[in-house]
């Protein structure tokens, strides 16, 4: 779980619309190594779906933000990063208001392709609200300048 003394990573920065779920869940990065990432969200009646709950658009971009993160600091010193090409989000328990924690670990990590998988859990009880699994390609970072 969480420890509540880790000093928080600063994120890559993003577009405008990612910077604002990161306001507004207070996104804070504990970790983040080519091998595991670990964030946590605080969700709130902001993230709400019509009937209540959070928006299972909120777990998706977790999932997909943590494990690009994790997989581009796995290939940063072969001068690539990586990018999405297929998320999996399934939602297994609502949360209305709440803390969680996401964790995303690698499945595969081959030379074109990278296989990760993310948990999120509910802080307070440790219960699996959400998992993903997030497929990404390889690609070379783009010339600097």
């Amino acid at each position: 779980m969480t420890d509540p003394h880790a000093r928080p990573v600063s994120p890559l920065p993003s577009g405008a619309l990612i910077e604002e779920i990161r306001r507004s869940t207070r996104f804070k990065l504990h970790e983040v190594s080519g091998t595991r990432v670990r964030a946590t969200l605080e969700l709130n009646e902001d993230h709400h779906q019509p009937f209540g709950i959070v928006h299972g658009g909120i777990y998706a971009t977790a999932v997909e933000g943590l494990a690009s993160a994790g997989a581009s600091a796995a290939v940063a010193d072969r001068g690539q990063y990586a990018v999405g090409t297929s998320n999996t989000t399934d939602f297994l328990r609502p949360v209305s208001v709440g803390t969680v924690e996401v964790v995303a670990e690698p499945i595969f990590q081959g030379r074109t392709q990278q296989l990760w998988q993310v948990a999120i859990t509910r802080v307070e009880d440790g219960k699996l609200v959400a998992k993903g699994q997030l497929r990404l390609q390889n690609v070379p970072l783009p010339p600097a300048g």
